[in-house]
């Protein structure tokens, strides 16, 4: 395997095409570059992504180990898989919810799938889901209550379209550097504009025509003080809002007043009325985590969404666009059962129900009726509910869930079994861990953000104990239910035709998608009904307007801001928020290597230092949440508002401090505020 092999980048979800070459001798990656046949990026990739794939940091799991006298200690792979088998087995004799899973963003569909099969059709556990609900969650629900589907309206095709490029709660700089590279392109035309809405100054910030630096949490307020202006200057388009929504007029009845929205978002109201025309030109509103990670992550999307519809701003060049961190965020919530079935199923439609359980050959009743309550939720039930096990496959919860030492001492005290390529918090306390491929030796495919599905490649072997994710999932799978899994080996190809025909005329169909197609056009979008086809800007067409709504139309919201999840107090006078930094991967297990016991480095407004000079002592502080308390090393920075602390959220202990309150209608948590204080190091 020493020549070139052609492969989709996983760092992010952009879904670069990525050509490796694997060592002369040995297991790993000697090189990796852009491909410039592929196309999606034709040859662009960012230094991120090269060197995360072929010289990742961390301590590589070789072989399964099990814990034995309180130690984990290697052992092999029957010995392993049988104590899974065993625990899984007697946890599921009570209940179908005795075992509870944790999946990721950085398994390939057909692992994705094959996981979620087990969980809903072998287990029958409602306690399933995915790290993506941590970061995807609002959007999506936000998409499905607009438009009736979930995944952006636009394509990467729309971006050099647009004339105005509106960035909210995201940083495209530092997480999608090839994407961002297309939007500073186009917002550098003299006819284009960039503008940027950050609680703090960041990489994108940096290029931006304008910053709009409101108050951590007035997310909603703020798009609704925008729309209230644009309601008032006229700027409504009246015939795309009579012929293709509903809940325009139920809209306006709750709309705030420019001045209280503007002053509760902590911006001037001549800055509500410049964003407020710059929807008057063609715009692509893109948001991330400082949107979706809310308890009004799910109203904050719909507002946006809404400002959208209110200005025809839903057609080629324009439209709302989630920007998906984890590289097969979208494929998860595609294929794997997670919050819908294969093809965005619901789960209470009653043909849907069967026509999954008859592809899978179970009964219709072992199937789960609900979604399940999401990762915090998953936790709460390990804590003093059904689940006595729990699996968890390319995911790091110790790390990324918040409040995340309650995290840690539940998973402790229950049955835990972890699959990961590197040693993460969550596999030292794990009862088994097993040990996974990863980029560069795992075969499948993956669906990028704007919902264009590609091929991984493996461009080395594995050691002799390590095993891919699929192989893995279908080895449990296989000693706890040998119908459903009949081999203990999966071959991708086989899942993918299994769960593409399950799209099979849904609104994400995948159906004209194969293994040949993609090894000869190398990436094809959905939805993709035949071989000939695949998928555009969504919902548009010269034959006008379809959405898979019950009235066929696309639907406003009616959500106002309610308030912060977490007010600063007297206690807890200030306010914590996270963000990414261009030089480090999710909970840092690629890029951090063995530098755990560093301190995290806080962004702090010298004003704010000043205030509470007591607490800084030799570059340091600790800032405490009412969960936990975390020494930080401190960068003076004017960037950062006064009286804000920003964190990374790559650091393993930040998440110690963060809410675990979820948004009510995705169970995202809220990640983005909570209160806090700063004390000396020695005070503590």
């Amino acid at each position: 395997m020493n020549g070139w092999t052609p492969t989709t980048c996983m760092r992010c979800a952009v879904g670069c095409g990525h050509l490796q070459k694997g060592v002369d001798a040995g297991y790993g990656l000697d090189t990796v570059r852009g491909d410039t046949n592929h196309p999606v990026t034709q040859g662009m990739a960012c230094q991120r992504g090269i060197d995360e794939t072929a010289d990742p940091d961390g301590e590589w799991l070789t072989r399964p180990l099990v814990r034995r006298d309180g130690t984990l200690v290697p052992t092999s792979w029957d010995t392993a898989l049988a104590i899974v088998g065993d625990e899984f087995r007697s946890a599921l004799e009570a209940t179908h919810d005795g075992v509870a899973v944790l999946g990721s963003g950085q398994q390939t569909n057909e692992a994705a799938y094959a996981l979620g099969k087990l969980a809903r059709g072998g287990f029958g556990t409602r306690y399933y889901d995915a790290n993506t609900t941590l970061c995807m969650a609002s959007a999506v629900t936000a998409y499905y209550q607009a438009f009736g589907s979930d995944a952006p309206p636009p394509t990467y095709d729309d971006v050099p379209e647009a004339e105005t490029h509106l960035i909210w709660g995201a940083n495209p700089a530092a997480a999608h550097p090839v994407m961002y590279r297309w939007i500073a392109d186009s917002a550098g035309d003299d006819d284009s504009q960039m503008i940027v809405v950050d609680p703090v100054e960041s990489e994108t910030v940096e290029d931006a025509d304008e910053h709009v630096q409101l108050e951590p949490g007035t997310d909603l307020a703020f798009a609704r003080a925008v729309l209230a202006q644009v309601v008032a200057d006229g700027g409504v388009c009246e015939e795309f809002v009579e012929e293709a929504t509903v809940g325009f007029d139920a809209l306006l009845g709750e709309l705030p007043s420019v001045e209280a929205a503007a002053e509760t978002a902590g911006v001037s109201v001549e800055t509500v009325e410049r964003i407020a025309d710059a929807f008057g030109d063609q715009t692509l509103v893109y948001w991330g985590m400082g949107v979706n990670q809310s308890v009004q992550g799910t109203a904050t999307a719909r507002a946006l969404i809404d400002l959208c519809l209110a200005t025809d701003n839903l057609r080629p060049g324009s439209g709302p666009f989630s920007l998906t961190g984890q590289a097969n965020s979208m494929g998860t919530r595609l294929c794997s059962s997670k919050g819908t079935w294969p093809g965005h199923r619901p789960f209470g439609t009653p043909e849907d129900r069967e026509a999954v359980a008859d592809a899978w050959g179970v009964p219709e009743g072992r199937l789960p009726e609900d979604p399940g309550p999401g990762p915090v939720g998953i936790v709460d039930a390990l804590a003093d509910g059904d689940p006595e096990a729990c699996w968890t496959v390319a995911t790091n919860p110790v790390a990324g869930m918040p409040d995340a030492d309650r995290v840690r001492e539940t998973l402790s005290e229950t049955f835990l079994v972890v699959q990961d390529a590197f040693m993460t918090e969550t596999a030292e306390v794990a009862d088994v861990v097993l040990p996974a491929a990863t980029w560069g030796e795992s075969a499948g495919t993956v669906t990028n953000m704007e919902r264009t599905v590609s091929q991984v490649r493996a461009a080395t072997e594995t050691p002799p104990k390590v095993r891919q994710d699929i192989d893995i999932i279908a080895a449990i799978g296989h000693r706890l239910d040998s119908e459903l899994f009949e081999q203990s080996v999966l071959d991708p190809e086989s899942a993918f035709e299994e769960f593409r025909d399950l799209t099979a005329g849904t609104p994400a169909d995948l159906s004209g998608i194969s293994y040949d197609r993609l090894e000869s056009e190398m990436a094809v979008r959905w939805p993709a009904p035949d071989s000939d086809t695949q998928g555009g800007y969504r919902y548009y067409s010269e034959d006008g307007w379809t959405f898979p709504t019950s009235s066929g139309r696309a639907r406003f919201s009616t959500g106002t801001h309610a308030g912060l999840a977490e007010p600063s107090d007297e206690t807890y006078p200030l306010t914590l928020t996270t963000g990414r930094q261009p030089d480090a991967y999710n909970t840092g297990v690629r890029t951090r290597g063995d530098r755990t016991d560093v301190p995290p480095v806080a962004r702090i407004h010298p004003e704010t230092m000043l205030t509470y000079g007591e607490a800084f002592e030799r570059g340091k502080t600790v800032v405490v949440s009412r969960r936990a308390s975390v020494t930080v090393s401190v960068q003076s920075d004017e960037g950062v508002p006064e009286g804000l602390i920003w964190l990374p959220i790559h650091h393993p202990a930040v998440n110690a401090l963060t809410l675990p309150t979820v948004d009510p209608d995705s169970d995202e948590p809220n990640f983005k505020q909570c209160a806090v204080d700063v004390r000396a190091p020695d005070s503590v």
